[in-house]
């Protein structure tokens, strides 16, 4: 099966930055957009930025301006750098590559901001 293999999480303090990435380990098709979503315990599933193969992107209110999504698309990889965190950032983190025949979802990779 293909997965999607995330890094980049870990503990960090409030204010500081962390980059997240997200790639297949195998090939997919037909790719249309990219994107990441978070869940915090408690809480639901919330969309954090998404981005199409041709550029456009969007962003959840909370983090726009804070975070930045980008992709390569040659080497099937998307990016979540993520600037001046908050504790109310703190969530595991989920990438998705949504293709013309299904979804591809990563396994999460857990972020934490607290002092």
């Amino acid at each position: 099966q293909v997965q999607l293999v995330e890094s980049g999480g870990g503990l960090v303090q409030p204010g500081g930055s962390l980059r997240l990435s997200c790639a297949p380990s195998g090939s997919i098709f037909s790719i249309y957009l990219m994107g990441w979503y978070r869940q915090a315990p408690g809480k639901q599933r919330e969309l954090v930025a998404t981005i199409t193969v041709g550029g456009p992107t969007n962003y959840a209110g909370s983090v726009k301006g804070r975070f930045t999504i980008s992709r390569d698309i040659a080497k099937n990889t998307v990016y979540l750098q993520m600037n001046s965190l908050k504790p109310e950032d703190t969530a595991v983190y989920y990438c998705k590559f949504a293709s013309s025949r299904i979804d591809h979802w990563g396994q999460g990779t857990q972020v934490t901001v607290s002092s």
